[in-house]
């Protein structure tokens, strides 16, 4: 039986301008071929058992012929898979995917079209150029750059596009900019007529330069501007310097890599993108179950005997609640105990199961835990400290100064997932603008995963760091400190870089 192939539009660039189609084909495909221009970040939604095939063709080396990407895409279909082909902007739009619809036809095997965003119409946008508007364009037009004007043999018709006054939008043409421009002043269009050049549109590395007809060939190549780029023509550019709100954004252009766990590394980098930054996820910690349950086990089976339970994590609550559910038991027998969160993060995880949290400290830390409770708690006070196994002992030291018998359980702890030490060493060169480390172990396995003879890569990189703890930490480390949250908290950490770069 043969499977079914997806011909999905990628979007110019930012990935999260893909449809939401498009992600549900990355999602349930066995088989995934991408382009070069395609963001990395979409295979990230692909599963971890699809067979993932780069089938990139860059301008002066086609790897992959795409009569080859053809029969590729078509043999997969024909093994029985679910094939999604990734193509940037959109499939039908100089795409190719006309192409491989009709192999895909004459071979009667199951497609569908999942229409993407072109980057004629997006990337300009992201610039604050607005392809059509009632007093400069009512109409705009997409071209293909790639074709050579001179040729005689072409399929574009200057004599008819320079006679247009509607936007004009030239896709892949900066080797024919040049030409493209001579031809359309030679046939009617004026030299002084505004044109716009965006490399890497609705990226971070979005740039743009603008000038008329007459010279934005000299620009182009007096800045070296290089492909992927597309090129637009006509009044519209104009309104660039009033509507660019892109390049505005406070972190824009900058690169932050984030540290913390795969699962939790996105609340920090939606925020680091939505300030216009780049976030580059590069893990250096797992939080794994502990495996011998015995302790929390016990624990569950005497809970009314404790006054307390603190929760130092967000970990923490979600494994602690998940083995309760697990040895069913009913959450309302947590009814008399109170209960104490060390920061926002795990005081909203709690708050949103329905718990109610008594006390949390203004500090996120033992030091502000054990400041609060210190007139509350009684002598001879149970507490249950469910956490991580390398967590610090300061917080029993202090508790048990007080009074209070501590039942310290690690119910989760820490390790170094995989890693390619090659990877980040290839991200560091390839310039970090700030390193963010959320804890100890962060920096510590960091560390061993770059190497300390490999250090010297972190150079003219900013080590930002949620609080005092992680400080000190980086800094055993060797490493210099130039950020540090004054709220120990993911929110806080955010807050300081935009302050370091904004003020």
């Amino acid at each position: 039986m043969n499977g079914k192939v997806y011909l999905v539009g990628a979007g110019p660039g930012d990935y999260k301008l893909i449809t939401l189609k498009g992600l549900e084909c990355i999602k349930k495909a066995d088989v995934i071929l991408y382009d070069r221009l395609i963001n990395p970040k979409l295979l990230n939604y692909a599963r971890d058992d699809a067979e993932i095939i780069y089938v990139g063709k860059e301008p002066d080396n086609h790897s992959y012929k795409q009569g080859d990407i053809s029969r590729l895409i078509l043999k997969k279909a024909l093994e029985g898979k679910i094939v999604t082909r990734l193509k940037g902007g959109d499939p039908f739009v100089f795409g190719r995917g006309g192409e491989e619809a009709l192999l895909l036809a004459e071979n009667n095997v199951e497609f569908e079209i999942v229409p993407g965003i072109t980057s004629a119409v997006s990337v300009p946008a992201y610039c604050g150029i607005p392809v059509t508007h009632r007093n400069y364009s009512s109409s705009f037009h997409v071209i293909t750059g790639h074709e050579d004007p001179t040729k005689k043999d072409g399929y574009l018709d200057y004599e008819v596009l320079g006679k247009l006054k509607g936007t004009l939008v030239f896709l892949m043409g900066i080797k024919n900019i040049e030409n493209i421009c001579n031809n359309l002043i030679k046939n009617g269009q004026a030299p002084s007529r505004p044109v716009a050049v965006i490399r890497k549109g609705t990226t971070h590395e979005q740039k743009m330069i603008i000038g008329t007809l007459e010279d934005i060939a000299y620009k182009v190549k007096e800045d070296n501007f290089q492909n992927p780029a597309i090129i637009v023509v006509g009044e519209v550019v104009n309104l660039a310097g009033s509507l660019r709100w892109f390049e505005n954004k406070p972190l824009f252009g900058k690169k932050i890599l984030v540290t913390r766990t795969r699962h939790q590394a996105s609340k920090l980098s939606q925020k680091i993108e939505e300030l216009g930054g780049e976030s580059i996820e590069f893990p250096t910690i797992k939080i794994i179950e502990n495996e011998d349950y015995r302790d929390i086990d016990r624990a569950l089976n005497n809970i009314k005997k404790y006054k307390w339970i603190i929760f130092t994590s967000v970990n923490g609550v979600k494994i602690f609640f998940g083995r309760m559910k697990k040895l069913d038991f009913d959450v309302r027998i947590l009814k008399d105990i109170t209960i104490c969160a060390i920061g926002p993060a795990t005081a909203k995880k709690l708050n949103d199961m329905g718990l109610k949290v008594e006390y949390m400290p203004d500090e996120y830390r033992a030091e502000g835990i054990i400041d609060i409770l210190k007139d509350k708690i009684k002598d001879g006070d149970n507490i249950l400290l469910p956490r991580a196994d390398i967590a610090r002992k300061l917080l029993i030291d202090e508790l048990e100064k007080l009074g209070a018998k501590v039942d310290n359980i690690p119910i989760y702890k820490t390790v170094i997932p995989e890693y390619d030490r090659e990877n980040l060493i290839k991200i560091l060169k390839e310039k970090v603008d700030v390193i963010t480390f959320t804890s100890s172990s962060t920096v510590k396995n960091f560390v061993k995963i770059l190497g300390m003879e490999n250090l010297k890569f972190i150079k003219g990189a900013k080590i930002a760091v949620i609080g005092p703890i992680t400080s000190t930490t980086a800094k055993e480390m060797g490493m210099n400190v130039d950020i540090e949250a004054k709220e120990y908290s993911i929110s806080g950490l955010v807050d300081e870089i935009l302050n370091y770069f904004c003020n």
